[in-house]
């Protein structure tokens, strides 16, 4: 029987044929585990893009009902009875205190902000009209409620805050109106009063 005899440069390339494989199947499970870290990481964010965030506000705690309505250029509404139209969405219908707390675990929870907000995801050339509608109201005193516009890209910019008094239940005021250009700046902000739900107001949350 004949024996295969090692020399000193044959181990050698044995050595460096092992190490090299570990290497490379080292190399191939890092770049596995990087790929299903990213793809982890990509499942679970989310596409927060908007051009002009709405915030309505009045005070916390307080029982009233108090409604955004926002048209945009094109004539569609976002409200209460329809949250997305065109590239605008209602994201929350506050309804004051009305489902503001839950019970979890034997524990109450409860959120006392009365806020509601309408994001725009791309701007329109033409005229946007903010209005505010006392949905539900339990006192005879004004409401006041504020309207902050802002403008996030390229950077977040403060168009309008204000103050407003809504008066009782179907109270319809126009908080805000602007123009948006075709180089998409906001300009010609007024005031300038306009209905959006009188044709509505039949319909029921």
């Amino acid at each position: 029987m004949k024996h295969k005899i090692l020399v000193k440069g044959d181990e050698q390339d044995v050595f460096t044929d092992l190490l090299f494989n570990a290497l490379l199947g080292f190399a191939f499970m890092f770049a596995i585990a990087f790929m299903l870290i990213n793809n982890s990481q990509d499942a679970g964010s989310i596409d927060t893009k908007a051009e002009v965030l709405i915030s309505i506000q009045w005070p916390d705690e307080h029982p009233d009902d108090v409604d955004a309505v926002v048209e945009d250029p094109q004539g569609g509404l976002v409200w209460y009875h329809n949250r997305d139209t065109g590239l605008m969405h209602l994201d929350r219908d506050d309804r004051g205190n009305l489902a503001d707390k839950i019970t979890s675990k034997g524990e109450i929870i409860s959120n006392p902000i009365n806020q509601e907000t309408v994001t725009i995801r791309g701007l329109q050339s033409g005229e946007y009209v903010i209005n505010l509608l006392h949905y539900k109201s339990n006192y005879q005193e004004p409401l006041p409620v504020t309207v902050k516009v802002e403008k996030l890209n390229p950077s977040v910019e403060l168009i309008y805050y204000g103050e407003h008094f809504l008066t009782g239940v179907g109270d319809e005021q126009t908080a805000l109106r602007f123009i948006v250009d075709g180089q998409k700046n906001i300009i010609d902000l007024n005031q300038f009063p306009k209905k959006l739900l009188t044709k509505a107001l039949g319909n029921s949350k």
